[in-house]
């Protein structure tokens, strides 16, 4: 069964769709700038591919972490559904017939988190424990 949180307070506020608490520590979210709206795993899936490049007439500016970090597999596995070596064939490809450039890759997990707070139309993805005040939580797995 799919969960998604819709709005975000603090992680301990964290909501589940279904009502559930979670613990802080738990799981993967991909998370926005607070200027951005929920987004559908599919949406997400077009952002972080390229085709999609504007929320209601919002540039959006999708990141993600360094090829080969734990985290960035996850991500890819549970919300693209292609592996890391896929993902870089296919920007790869895509840049090189003229069809845009990759998400901006950023070092750690904290730098994401700080990206993301300070960028409007910014998204990335975090453990659920780095969550900060005034993100919104897009999706989580």
């Amino acid at each position: 069964m799919k969960r998604r949180a819709f709005l975000l307070g603090t992680p301990a506020a964290l909501l589940l769709a279904s009502g559930a608490a979670v613990r802080a520590d738990e799981g993967l979210v991909v998370v926005a700038n607070a200027s951005l709206r929920a987004l559908d795993a599919e949406s997400l899936r077009r952002i972080y591919t390229g085709r999609m490049i504007e929320v209601d007439g919002q540039p959006v500016f999708p990141a993600q972490l360094a090829p080969g970090q734990p985290l960035r597999q996850r991500f890819l596995g549970s919300v693209l559904q292609q592996r890391d070596e896929d993902y870089v064939a296919y920007w790869t490809v895509r840049r090189y017939i003229g069809k845009g450039t990759p998400p901006r890759e950023l070092a750690t997990p904290a730098d994401m988190v700080a990206h993301v707070q300070r960028t409007p139309g910014a998204i990335g993805y975090c453990e659920v424990a780095d969550l900060k005040p005034g993100m919104t939580v897009l999706l989580r797995r």
